[in-house]
C-alpha cells in the first residue's frame, strides 16, 4: 500500500516539477515558523482576530422611528423652560376698572423685579399696575425705577411666593441671521410667542432718530402691541433684547438687554431714599423717527404724501392718555412742532422735558394723506 501510494507521488511530481516545489516549500517555511515561535515565547498567545457576524435583530411589528417633531422642535424646547415667567401688565384706573394701558414684561431677579417698557406702565397718574402671572393670579405692583429715555421700567410685586428669573444674556454676543422669539402675554392671552431672525444685531438709533446712545436689535419675529416689554430670547433661553415697537411687516426692534442689565444694576445701587421716580412730563405715544427707507416702506402701506422727507410715526396711543384725549391717532405722522418742523422723536422728548405745567404742544400730524394742527397738554407720568 505504501509502495503504491509513493510511486503515484512520484509520477505526480514527475509530471508537475512545480507541484513539488510548492510543496517542498511550504513544508520548509512551516518548520522554520514552528523554530521561530519556539524562540519568541512572548508570541505564544498571539491570534488573529477574526471577523465576527451577528444575526440580524427581529423588528418589532409596534417599532415606530423616533419622531423628528421630538428631535428638532427646539422652538418648543426654549418655550417650555421661559415661559413662566413671563408676565402680562396692565394699567387700570381704579374706581372704573377700565384698563389704559396693555403689555408684557417678565421676572429679572431672583427677588422677583419685573422689566418692562416705559410707555408700558407711565400712564396716568393714580392708576394701578396689575401684574398677571402665568398660572391666571393677579398681583398688585408697584413702579421702582422707570427711564422714559430708554424707554425701560422695573415694578415691583409683592408675589406670594418665588417664581423663577429669566436667564438674562448680552446683547455684543448675537449675530445677524440668529434664531430669536419675541414673548409676550398681549390682551391677557398668556403665552404669545413669535419666531424670527435677528436681522440687523445693531440698528443705529441715529438711523431711527430715538436715543442716540441706544443701538436697536432689529428683527422679524412680530412684536405687536401686547408683547411690547416682553422679552426677545435665544435659543438658549437667554433673554437678549426686551421688545419695543413694531413699524411694518418683518421690521420690529428691540431694546438690547446690555442695557437693562445696566438699569437694574444701577436701581440695585442706589439708596431706598433715592428710589423714588422722578415725575416727568408725559403725553401717552410711542413714536419712531422715520427716515428714507422706512417711509419708502409705509407708503406701500397707506397715502403718504412723496413730497414728505421726514416726520415722527405714532406707533401707539395710551387710551385714556394725553394724546389720546387730544385727538391723536395710531399712525398719525407728526411733522411740525409748535410751528417748526419735527425731524425725530428727540425733538418731541426735548420739548417734555422743557414744557411748563401748563404749556401745549401743537403738533401738526399727517392722517390719511391730509394735514391737521393738534394740541395736547402735557401731564405728569406718575
Amino acid at each position: 500500500m505504501f509502495h503504491t501510494v509513493t510511486r503515484r507521488l512520484k509520477l505526480l511530481f514527475s509530471k508537475n516539477p512545480v507541484l513539488f516545489q510548492t510543496i517542498t516549500c511550504a513544508g520548509v517555511g512551516g518548520v522554520l515558523f514552528t523554530v521561530y515561535l519556539h524562540k519568541r515565547p512572548d508570541l505564544a498567545h498571539w491570534s488573529v482576530a477574526l471577523p465576527v457576524i451577528n444575526a440580524a435583530q427581529r423588528i418589532d411589528k409596534d417599532y415606530k422611528p423616533p419622531s423628528l417633531r421630538n428631535q428638532f422642535n427646539f422652538v418648543a424646547d426654549v418655550l417650555e423652560n421661559v415661559e413662566k415667567s413671563v408676565v402680562n401688565i396692565e394699567l387700570v384706573m381704579p374706581y372704573f376698572r377700565q384698563t389704559i394701558s396693555n403689555g408684557s414684561g417678565f421676572i429679572a431677579t431672583d427677588d422677583g423685579l419685573v422689566v418692562t417698557n416705559a410707555h408700558v406702565v407711565s400712564g396716568k397718574p393714580g392708576a394701578q399696575i396689575i401684574v398677571t402671572l402665568p398660572d391666571g393670579t393677579k398681583h398688585k405692583g408697584s413702579i421702582e425705577d422707570l427711564d422714559v429715555e430708554y424707554d425701560l421700567a422695573i415694578i415691583k410685586c409683592d408675589f406670594p411666593q418665588k417664581y423663577p428669573a429669566l436667564k438674562l444674556g448680552q446683547s455684543v454676543d448675537i449675530r445677524n441671521g440668529e434664531f430669536v422669539i419675541a414673548m409676550g402675554s398681549p390682551l391677557t392671552l398668556n403665552n404669545t410667542n413669535t419666531f424670527g431672525i435677528i436681522s440687523n444685531k445693531q440698528r443705529s438709533s441715529e438711523t431711527l432718530g430715538l436715543n442716540k446712545t441706544i443701538n436697536y436689535i432689529q428683527t422679524d419675529a412680530a412684536i405687536t402691541f401686547g408683547n411690547s416689554g416682553g422679552p426677545l430670547v435665544n435659543l438658549d433661553g437667554e433673554v437678549i433684547g426686551i421688545n419695543s415697537m413694531k413699524v411694518t411687516a418683518g421690521i420690529s426692534f428691540a431694546i438690547p438687554i446690555d442695557y437693562a442689565i445696566e438699569f437694574l444694576q444701577n436701581y440695585e445701587k442706589k439708596d431706598k431714599k433715592e428710589k423714588r421716580v422722578t415725575p416727568r412730563k408725559y403725553i401717552g405715544i410711542t413714536m419712531l423717527t422715520l427716515n428714507e427707507k422706512l417711509l419708502e416702506q409705509l407708503r406701500r402701506e397707506r397715502p403718504i404724501p412723496y413730497g414728505l422727507t421726514h416726520g415722527v410715526l405714532i406707533w401707539r396711543v395710551i387710551y385714556n392718555s394725553p394724546a389720546y384725549m387730544a385727538g391723536l391717532h395710531q399712525e398719525d405722522i407728526i411733522v411740525e412742532l409748535n410751528g417748526k418742523p419735527c425731524h425725530s422723536a428727540k425733538d418731541i422728548y426735548t420739548a417734555l422735558e422743557s414744557s411748563s405745567d401748563s404749556s401745549l404742544l401743537e403738533l401738526g400730524v399727517i392722517r390719511s394723506g391730509a394735514k391737521f394742527l393738534i394740541k395736547v397738554t402735557p401731564s405728569p407720568s406718575l
